[in-house]
């Protein structure tokens, strides 16, 4: 058996670390342009995080030889400092190399060798860009820490950045205060997270202080050095009772500048740092604790056992059924039937736990996208604001690394084809300023994603005449669609309505990617539009592929499973009541026309009935209806998906495969893929009975 190196164990825990700081710091700067485009200044603390993450990512890039990654995490680090202090400010020069950092860190890490001579003379242009936009320190005209009795023992311990804020805190005509509060040693994190929280709602806390005075073996006494334009007796009635008192730092136009910073540590002190080191470095392992990286082939590997287990469940209930006619084993079989239900609870929840672990933010791709607006609306002349609202809106990892592709065809297209110039927007009364929507949400148990824009929108006339002369589409057929029909057609191979070739969305193929790719992870996607007033394509997703709610049916002597995630309802229906419109079965549901699939002789199955008793399941898809002819409802479970062998893997239509127990096998529909094959006008479906 082989033994891996723990050499390579320690540079992927390095590797994932670092990617998951460079995606914070992406998530980050998304929330800084935001703040940019709205004019207001970003929050102190959120520059302070994207410091705090490039800082990280600097030493760790150090520590394991990633040279060019800490000579780009240096750089920025100073133009960081810069932002913090005043520096410099927040303009699309600063914002365009800090987000052109992200994807250059993304690149030096996924290098085989972290030298990478190669790379060098492009890290030495790009710090020297870095180096352009940082900016000297201003020259301050009287220093305002002067007007106010701050008291030279607190400013001599106050960070660069503190007496920055400090300054500017007064410049904006802010009071200065001292809170002086008492915490629980025991819950000081805690405490002082909820101050923080109560405080920025009125104030800016600048910094915490110990005092000498209070506390006990218990608790500790911290001076908080505050700035509010609450008025004093307001603050005083908010504070003072719940925290400790609120005094008000006097004004004073003659006090001494300054004092010089300590640069060295008093006689005899230097016997503490010791055992502050030792317990600052057993608080920095009980943080690393609290968290583990998972590789999610493991638990991959717990699902399925879970899926064993209820498996063994449903088969112990079997057995205690085979014995509910002896009265002698009453008492027994009512004892086991409630260990049974407490077991299939815990079962239920060890599953929720494990999906739980599997599900990663939305906001992990969505954070990617503002360099590329940017960079688009840059190119074309156009000007662009992207909006995005569901970020916290959580998937399964899996897919939500496979959504990356598909939705920077979208964002581009969106910027390429449908926001006009600002010229054009002009013309017709619009803001000069596009807008370039995106939105997630969760609806059931699937997540709705929307990239919409306030474009030019499509002409559907213009989309048909495309179809039919490049051969897409007769011109027969083409007659008779919908307005619907004639925007679907968007998604066909090689159809473009723009002549112009771009970078960003090479020459309009694409769109057909970017429905295959959505189907293949068990979506569907749609897309409305209206001329002159925008597009919107809506994505939806099961929110995990691992497990889904299944509704399992009979089809002859095969079992089949539906996501129910796809079933609306099951309605029985009569031979007598199908009809043929175009060539297509449909019937009459409720007033409305239903097109019907009957899964028999679409995957050519043997056995099926023809009596009264079948069954349609109506699903739907986005703004598609589809009913699936089925002979028997068998009931609904959860079931674990797992990948069809070599033998049905090159069969469409199936999403998998579910162990139902019993040495029962239910093949699991893809409904998208179905739905595709019948309104596209796809080829018949292989033969299951001739691949099983």
């Amino acid at each position: 058996v082989g033994v891996s190196d723990p050499r390579d164990n320690v540079q992927q825990e390095f590797l994932a670390e670092a990617q998951e700081l460079v995606e914070a710091l992406s998530r980050d700067l998304l929330l800084l342009d935001e703040a940019h485009q709205r004019a207001e200044r970003p929050d102190s603390s959120l520059i302070n995080e994207i410091f705090r993450s490039v800082h990280t990512l600097k030493g760790i890039a150090g520590m394991f030889g990633y040279r060019h990654v800490g000579t780009i995490a240096h750089a920025l680090e100073d133009l960081l400092d810069d932002l913090r202090l005043g520096r410099t400010d927040i303009g699309d020069p600063l914002l365009d190399v800090l987000f052109d950092s992200v994807e250059r860190f993304q690149r030096l890490l996924a290098l085989d060798d972290p030298q990478a001579p190669d790379e060098g003379p492009g890290v030495d242009a790009y710090v020297a860009a870095v180096r352009s936009i940082g900016s000297q320190p201003p020259v301050e005209e009287g220093d305002p820490l002067n007007q106010y009795a701050i008291g030279s023992a607190v400013l001599s311990v106050l960070t660069e950045y503190e007496e920055h804020r400090l300054r500017a805190c007064i410049r904006e005509g802010m009071q200065l205060y001292r809170l002086r509060a008492t915490f629980e040693l025991t819950a000081i994190d805690d405490s002082i997270e909820a101050l923080r929280d109560v405080v920025n709602d009125d104030a800016e806390i600048i910094t915490y202080l110990p005092s000498l005075e209070g506390g006990n073996d218990e608790s500790i006494e911290l001076v908080v050095l505050l700035a509010s334009r609450v008025p004093e007796a307001e603050l005083k009635a908010h504070f003072e009772g719940r925290y400790g008192s609120v005094e008000a730092i006097e004004e004073q136009k003659h006090l001494p500048t300054a004092p010089p910073r300590l640069t060295s540590m008093p006689p005899g002190s230097q016997s503490v740092l010791p055992q502050l080191e030792d317990e600052m470095g057993q608080a920095s392992l009980r943080s690393v604790a609290n968290s583990v990286r998972v590789d999610i082939r493991k638990l991959d590997d717990l699902m399925n056992v879970v899926g064993e287990l209820s498996l063994v469940r449903t088969a112990v209930g079997r057995a205690v059924a085979g014995l509910d006619g002896d009265p002698k084993y009453r008492q027994s079989l009512r004892e086991l039937d409630r260990l049974g239900r407490g077991f299939e609870r815990q079962l239920s929840e060890l599953r929720t736990r494990i999906l739980d672990v599997r599900m990663v933010p939305l906001g992990q791709v969505f954070s990617k996208f503002a360099r590329i607006v940017r960079q688009a609306a840059r190119e074309h002349d156009k000007q662009v604001r992207l909006v995005v609202t569901g970020a916290n809106t959580e998937m399964d990892k899996l897919i939500v690394e496979d959504l990356a592709d598909p939705l920077m065809h979208l964002v581009r297209n969106a910027i390429d084809h449908g926001i006009e110039s600002v010229e054009t927007r002009m013309r017709l009364a619009k803001p000069a300023e596009g807008t370039l929507a995106l939105n997630a949400y969760h609806k059931g148990r699937n997540v709705v994603i929307e990239v919409e824009d306030d474009g030019g929108g499509m002409n559907a006339h213009k989309l048909r005449e495309k179809a039919v002369s490049r051969g897409l589409l007769t011109a027969e057929d083409s007659q008779d669609l919908t307005r619907q029909g004639m925007l679907d057609l968007v998604f066909l191979p090689g159809l473009s309505t723009n002549a112009e070739v771009t970078d960003l969305s090479g020459r309009g193929v694409g769109m057909d990617v970017v429905k295959t790719n959505i189907l293949r992870m068990g979506g569907v996607v749609s897309i409305a539009s209206e001329q002159g007033i925008g597009t919107k394509i809506t994505v939806t997703l099961p929110i995990t592929l691992a497990i889904i709610r299944a509704l399992i049916v009979t089809v002859g002597a095969r079992l089949f499973a539906l996501p129910i995630s796809a079933v609306r309802e099951a309605i029985p229906f009569a031979p007598q009541d199908v009809r043929t419109i175009q060539g297509r079965k449909v019937i009459t549901m409720r007033g409305e026309t239903l097109p019907i699939c009957d899964l028999a002789p679409l995957f050519r199955l043997r056995g099926a009935r023809r009596q009264a008793s079948r069954f349609v399941i109506v699903c739907e898809m986005g703004n598609q209806e589809l009913g699936f002819v089925v002979d028997e409802l068998v009931g609904q479970e959860d079931v674990i998906v797992k990948s069809l062998g070599p033998t049905l893997s090159s069969v469409r239509g199936f999403a998998g495969a579910a162990d139902l127990g019993d040495q029962k096998l239910a093949l699991v529909l893809d409904t998208p893929a179905l739905f595709s094959e019948y309104f596209d006008g796809g080829e018949a479906l292989p033969s299951v009975e001739a691949r099983a």
